[in-house]
């Protein structure tokens, strides 16, 4: 059966991913990403209301028009998880195939909410719900299945998708660490990885996510930045100044340990800004997580009211968990600097980043400005109480050691980025050109000729 990978979006940088891989006549798209980077950096810009083309132009989301070069059909569209860089262009260009968008539990809300927002195209591909662990048949040759298999991420309900071939298996590794202690959710499956890269054909193809592959060691578990907010939040159990938090709104793990350590130390917590309310209100739906009591404000007029009965009432009795961990302009913590809100930030108030910033120019810019700006009202900043959701060298070394692909595509960077996994897999083996593709948008990859 003739293989072919195109690489669509997502390998010249973080963000926009999308990868089509074609197995005789069926295609499956695998993400569909916006370049939030490529969004930020205009004030005025509301995706949900422009053209794909526009946005396709301003490079924010994947330039599919590479899939016309695919002699096949497309069979599926499956968003490894909820984060906009693999679902943000769902609801741009998945209108443009006949095909279901197959997705797990939380990752089907997020998409239907993405869905529900666009104001310029309309998306009426089926939505199927598939759990971790769980395979079903792909396409019209009856040789094709695609199977999820669970990982651990900043975000619950992640799977690595496996399409099944007569060739062996396509493992689309984005994106994931290698977390035995999760908050929330199962340990990632290991034992799973290890048996599809011994049983039929093995491993065709491993794609994976670069976003750390220069770091050494291991990435840390979740329960470990639980363990470090908690250390921080219980060190602010007597002051009784205004204390603000920000985390990825899509990290439930994170936003219910913030929830909790609030509570311990005495103060309500309350989730403000759009994202915020959206990922939160998301999972308590679907009872991926359960947050008793929290109130949750996604609306200007709903936080302006918060802030100003949080000033009324005291600031020592709150714990505000806000938006704007990469300094976002229209986010609240930004808007909290430039002192556009209700919300006064007086000398010595703590503010705790429990993220880090996306390696990417404009984020680390605007991150930059929002802590001085901070910084100015007087405020003092917790920085970096949190860890990555990807792996670092030695989990890509373990699923590697797991898989023994015989091919391996780096993504999620840029070339720079992929320089410490091209150099991790040489030690394993793999040679630049032979089994080892180091691609950009928009090529095409035949990995098996018919």
């Amino acid at each position: 059966m003739e293989i072919e990978i195109a690489t669509i979006g997502g390998y010249e940088e973080v963000g926009r991913q999308m990868t089509a891989v074609r197995a005789g006549d069926d295609i499956v798209v695998f993400d569909m990403g916006l370049n939030l980077s490529k969004v930020l950096i205009h004030d005025d810009v509301r995706t949900e209301q422009m053209h794909s083309l526009d946005l396709i132009d301003m490079g924010a989301i994947p330039d599919d028009r590479v899939m016309s070069d695919l002699q096949g059909d497309v069979k599926a569209i499956v968003p490894t998880h909820g984060h906009l860089d693999h679902i943000g262009a769902i609801s741009k260009l998945a209108h443009r195939y006949d095909a279901p968008i197959v997705a797990a539990p939380f990752t089907i809300e997020l998409v239907k909410d993405e869905i529900q927002d666009e104001n310029k195209f309309n998306t009426e591909n089926d939505l199927v719900t598939m759990e971790a662990g769980e395979t079903m048949p792909i396409g019209d040759s009856g040789e094709l299945d695609l199977e999820f298999v669970n990982v651990t991420h900043s975000i619950i309900d992640a799977i690595n998708p496996v399409l099944h071939t007569p060739e062996g298996a396509v493992v689309y590794g984005l994106d994931k660490r290698m977390d035995h202690t999760p908050v929330i959710g199962d340990p990632i499956d290991m034992d799973r990885f290890r048996e599809i890269g011994r049983e039929g054909e093995g491993v065709l193809c491993y794609i994976e996510d670069c976003t750390n592959a220069n770091k050494k060691g291991r990435t840390p578990s979740e329960s470990v930045a639980r363990d470090r907010l908690k250390d921080v939040m219980y060190s602010l159990e007597d002051y009784d100044g205004g204390i603000v938090a920000t985390t990825f709104s899509s990290h439930i793990a994170r936003v219910k340990s913030l929830v909790e350590f609030a509570r311990d130390i005495g103060r309500k917590p309350i989730l403000l800004g759009r994202s915020m309310e959206k990922y939160s209100g998301a999972a308590s739906r679907m009872d991926g997580v359960d947050f008793p009591d929290v109130e949750m404000y996604g609306r200007r007029q709903g936080i302006e009211r918060t802030f100003q009965r949080i000033m009324n009432e005291g600031k020592g009795n709150f714990l505000p968990v806000v938006t704007g961990h990469q300094g976002e302009p229209r986010a609240m913590l930004t808007r909290m600097g430039r002192a556009e809100t209700p919300y006064e930030l007086d000398e010595g108030d703590k503010v705790i980043f429990s993220a880090t910033v996306i390696p990417e120019p404009t984020n680390e810019g605007q991150r930059y400005q929002s802590e001085n700006l901070l910084g100015m009202q007087g405020a003092r900043i917790y920085d970096d109480v949190h860890v990555s959701g990807h792996l670092s060298r030695e989990g890509h070394y373990q699923m590697l050691q797991a898989l023994q692909p015989q091919n391996v595509i780096p993504a999620h960077q840029n070339m720079k980025g992929f320089s410490g996994y091209v150099e991790l897999a040489g030690n394993q083996g793999y040679k630049l050109g032979r089994d080892l593709h180091v691609t950009t948008n928009g090529n095409v990859i035949q990995l098996v000729e018919e």
